[in-house]
């Protein structure tokens, strides 16, 4: 295991900043889980205008998707959801129209 003692020759206190630490850490986790379900509208998007030739549709798509995360990283309740939705409508309308 690491020597968490000394630090560049300063004492180091793990209970110093572990708050701040966690925060950080879920902070990261949460933009991480909001964007890749961004980016995983952003590739049903595509697929959209792709295979259907509903490129207006897609530009929405895109849209909604950058609003649905936005509100996921401001409403901690919402979070990874908002895109999730936005990606549950976009596979419904590529396998059924």
């Amino acid at each position: 295991m690491a020597e968490s003692e000394t630090v560049a020759g300063h004492t180091y206190s793990p209970a110093m900043d572990a708050k701040t630490h966690e925060q950080t850490y879920r902070g990261f986790v949460r933009f991480v889980e909001i964007g890749s379900g961004v980016v995983i509208c952003w590739v049903l998007a595509l697929a959209i205008g792709g295979i259907r030739e509903a490129w207006l549709l897609a530009i929405l798509s895109v849209i909604a998707s950058g609003a649905a995360g936005a509100i996921g990283a401001v409403a901690p309740a919402v979070g990874w959801r908002g895109p999730l939705v936005v990606a549950v409508l976009l596979l419904l309308y590529l396998f059924f129209a």
